[in-house]
């Protein structure tokens, strides 16, 4: 496992930001994805956080991350959330676990206002629920080769981390194919070194992951805990924004809105498969 200790950053604190730049409290919550794995998250805030509205971004045009070089992704990740902020944002929740690995510190150094990221909630939810020290983290490409989890889980040194790369789950998910014959042959084989570590807790290291739960689980079996970031993820956007003193004074006028790079109807249809009525329409612009 490794050592480092450098991927958290400091929390935010309303003392970073100037008074002339402090945010509405009835300005949306922004969250981004590369696609929409990050509905998942979106649909724990909308479940926790009732009062506030959100400004949903998919970067459907150069989606998914996970393949790509993380410079790349810092970049692409940098772009979006600059057009969060010009809109109006008062908070941004980088709802892609690649994202979070390749540029959470120049994000919360960057920007003046919060920065909510998946992983931290996740490894904090994992290590509460294991109980024989063994955890296993899937994930993209990217995120796994980062090694953001394991310098996360360096300060629990008495845990046994299996970790494993599923790019193929991301596009089914993506394709709106969450189950099958062939997505379980696939996970079958993604998993197995799951199986031989012996682990009780899975951390479904991306947030298009969560929507394939049903497979994951099916393989895996009832024993082992499937963690995923979105609901302790909601609960860290909540305490951050009770601590900035953000939460939403208007919380009888909700409006959420989907904004998606690429083709908007697609987006549409995956997200009202996945979201529910939430969606009433994907825009491609903010």
């Amino acid at each position: 496992m490794s050592g480092k200790k450098g991927y958290q950053a400091a929390p935010f604190r309303l003392t970073q930001m100037a008074t002339s730049q402090i945010p509405s409290k009835s300005a949306p919550i922004g969250i981004f994805d590369s696609g929409v794995g990050g509905l998942t998250v979106a649909r724990a805030i909308i479940d926790q956080l009732p009062g506030e509205s959100i400004l949903y971004l998919g970067d459907t045009a150069r989606g998914p991350y996970g393949t790509r070089p993380l410079a790349q992704v810092r970049e692409f990740a940098l772009e979006i959330m600059d057009q969060l902020v010009a809109a109006g944002v008062k908070a941004i929740v980088i709802a892609c676990n690649t994202a979070s690995a390749a540029m959470l510190r120049d994000a919360r150094e960057r920007y003046q206002i919060p920065v909510v990221e998946v992983i931290q909630p996740a490894v904090r939810r994992a290590v509460s629920a294991t109980r024989s020290g063994k955890v296993g983290v899937i994930g993209t490409n990217a995120t796994i080769d980062s090694k953001a989890y394991l310098d996360a889980f360096a300060a629990a040194p008495q845990l046994s981390i299996t970790s494993k790369a599923c790019p193929l789950f991301v596009e089914y998910v993506e394709s709106g194919r969450t189950s099958g014959d062939e997505i379980t042959k696939v996970a079958e084989d993604y998993l197995n070194p799951m199986k031989s570590a012996q682990i009780d807790t899975l951390v479904l290291g991306c947030t298009h992951y969560p929507l394939l739960t049903g497979v994951i689980s099916y393989v895996m079996g009832n024993n082992v805990t499937l963690v995923s970031s979105a609901e302790e993820t909601a609960k860290d956007l909540f305490r951050t924004l009770v601590e900035a003193d953000l939460l939403s004074d208007q919380p009888n006028q909700v409006s959420h809105r989907f904004v998606a790079t690429g083709d908007p109807d697609k987006f549409a249809t995956l997200a009202r498969r996945f979201l529910g009525p939430e969606v009433l329409t994907v825009s491609n612009k903010i």
